[in-house]
């Protein structure tokens, strides 16, 4: 019997085929469930297939190991993650509100998207150097999309203007995970904007491209 016909048997009663992006998004799902429950390494495919509701033969037609199915997950998230930070810096052309939307977009990421923030910061597996490269691609890419705006506004070299960003990457990250690890005890909203406070007293230092820089002491 065919892995197909072998996965139409066992789903008697219920839809018997599903299109390929669909089984495959079905069992993307499944997997984050069971890696996040019981870690990567304590994971089974087997649990995974149980999880998702097919056979071990058509959970590897889509995957041909753990470690594939893994990184296919971190690849989704990573994206989605450096996707939301972009449109947060092209969300307005106001840098204290771009600050601010570049935190809550670590924030809406933490609150809608726990599993996959666990997944993709808190993962057993960062010793593997296939994970270890798309947890840094995460940082990376958010890191880029603020050294850009960075740059584009304050003139400051690219070196200068991608450790500027890392700090606000960092600071952000840190904080939605601290957050989330703490329970939501403070107010999503109450949370994000006391971040957003705190990271603009110090951006806003830096004066746009063709001013002067505020007199020492003096707000911004």
């Amino acid at each position: 019997m065919t892995a197909a016909a072998e996965n139409g048997a066992q789903t008697a009663g219920r839809p018997t085929r599903l299109p390929r992006s669909a089984r495959r998004k079905q069992l993307l799902a499944a997997a984050q469930e069971v890696f996040v429950a019981q870690g990567y390494h304590s994971a089974a495919m087997d649990d995974i297939a149980e999880r998702a509701g097919v056979s071990k033969p058509v959970l590897y037609q889509h995957f041909p190991g753990k470690l594939e199915l893994y990184l296919a997950l971190l690849d989704t998230h990573a994206d989605a993650i450096v996707a939301s930070v972009r449109d947060a810096m092209a969300s307005t052309t106001d840098n204290k509100e771009r600050v601010s939307a570049a935190v809550r977009a670590y924030f809406d990421f933490v609150d809608h998207k726990s599993e996959a923030f666990r997944l993709v910061f808190e993962s057993d597996l960062r010793n593997e150097p296939a994970v270890r490269e798309r947890v840094e691609r995460v940082e990376q890419g958010c890191i880029a999309a603020i050294t850009d705006t960075i740059i584009s506004t304050t003139g400051v070299h690219r070196a200068r203007a991608e450790l500027l960003a890392s700090g606000l990457v960092g600071a952000a990250e840190t904080a939605a995970q601290f957050w989330l690890a703490a329970g939501r005890q403070v107010p999503k909203s109450e949370a994000e904007a006391l971040l957003a406070a705190l990271t603009w007293r110090g951006i806003a230092s830096f004066p746009l491209q063709g001013e002067s820089a505020p007199p020492q002491g003096e707000s911004a």
